[in-house]
């Protein structure tokens, strides 16, 4: 044999062993990357979070999310990610999983430390499902901090203790267990109420009827009539609401400026606010953007998007889907740079796999860790 046939393989043995690792719902693939003799594996998982309480919003009712993982390892570590595809995007579990799987090839033969290259190659690949992107871009960090020996916000040049307080959210249900929810919602100091209905003010009564706290209300596109629109938050200004989020269709922008124009409560920019060019033209009809790593891409794209915000004069707001410690830890990394956090979505679930963020009297606390800093959730404590 010579030296080139036992190169081969040598290589495709890795490849095989590489493979051999993957279970039904994960695929993994061995790769030899250029000017390294690592051997790189990337993976992908459906995981089904069960939500503590049914989640209801305007836009649907659900018992649980299926949200995708990715692991890639690299030299002995591996980096985790995660993304949490909805149907408002067109996405899905398995649209996403398979969106990963036609760059495996790409993204294993890649180079990690430049990861922004990388990244761009893979944008570029896959048309759309930016939550498989966020979970790609967010392994991809993960693993970048760990071979570093730092944690995220060290990474970004950032100080943990100016990470903000986050709202704990309240779906839409009946006045009885929106209550009940409110009650266990005790510890937050902080409430997002979730509204966009013809219950709004019965809602909102609930709340009252328990608590003082500020609130902090979505309406997921919820109102369609722009006099409506005015009418509601308007009337929300006088229950110690602070902002409201995207009050109409994401579509609807000249309605939503007109509506700017007559209330007295700041509007804040979710379903309208998905890419960093979505930014400029937002300007005049909403006073800040909720930026979500699910909806735009991941850790990288999410810190572009706050700094074209703030360059704008826009506040800039930091939220999640629902969806495990691994996204929800990601945007907490960034979460110092940021007005307001929205991060509870590993709070509403019931089978966490992993511990990362904390929540100490509200306020982010973020885990002094390489990477991510997550541990199983079995090791935390």
């Amino acid at each position: 044999m010579n030296r080139r046939e036992w190169i081969k393989q040598l290589t495709m043995a890795g490849t095989a062993a590489s493979l051999a690792g993957s279970s039904d719902a994960a695929f993994g693939l061995g790769a030899q990357p250029s000017g390294s003799s690592s051997l790189t594996k990337l993976e992908t998982e459906i995981v089904r979070l069960k939500l503590r309480h049914t989640w209801t919003t305007v836009m649907s009712s659900s018992e649980y999310r299926d949200v995708l993982y990715v692991r890639y390892t690299r030299d002995g570590v591996t980096g985790h990610g995660e993304g949490a595809p909805i149907v408002r995007y067109k996405e899905d579990a398995k649209s996403a999983q398979a969106a990963v799987q036609s760059a495996v090839e790409l993204i294993s033969r890649g180079d990690p430390w430049q990861f922004e290259k990388l990244m761009a190659e893979v944008f570029e690949r896959i048309e759309g499902q930016y939550a498989a992107k966020a979970a790609v871009d967010i392994a991809l960090m993960d693993w970048v901090g760990q071979k570093l020996g730092v944690p995220l916000y060290r990474y970004f040049g950032l100080d943990p203790a100016d990470a903000p307080v986050t709202t704990f959210s309240i779906g839409i249900d009946t006045p009885a267990i929106t209550r009940q929810k409110v009650r266990e919602a005790a510890p937050y100091p902080v409430l997002k109420i979730k509204v966009g209905l013809d219950t709004d003010e019965a809602t909102i009564a609930a709340v009252r009827s328990v608590t003082e706290k500020p609130l902090r209300v979505d309406a997921n596109e919820g109102w369609r009539d722009k006099e409506e629109a005015v009418r509601k938050i308007n009337w929300l200004a006088t229950q110690g609401v602070e902002f409201v989020e995207q009050p109409m269709p994401a579509s609807m922008l000249e309605e939503t400026r007109w509506v700017h124009e007559r209330v007295h409560l700041p509007l804040i920019a979710d379903e309208a606010c998905e890419h960093a060019s979505d930014i400029p033209r937002l300007v005049g009809a909403y006073d800040g953007v909720n930026i979500k790593l699910d909806k735009c891409g991941g850790i990288m794209q999410a810190y572009r998007m706050i700094q074209i915000a703030r360059s704008l004069g826009l506040k800039t707001m930091l939220g999640c889907m629902i969806s495990s410690s691994v996204s929800v830890t990601a945007a907490a990394h960034l979460s110092p740079l940021v007005d307001y956090a929205d991060l509870d979505g590993n709070l509403l679930i019931a089978n966490d796999p992993f511990s990362g963020v904390k929540v100490e009297g509200g306020k982010l606390t973020l885990p002094d860790r390489p990477g991510l800093g997550l541990k199983p959730a079995s090791a935390s404590g």
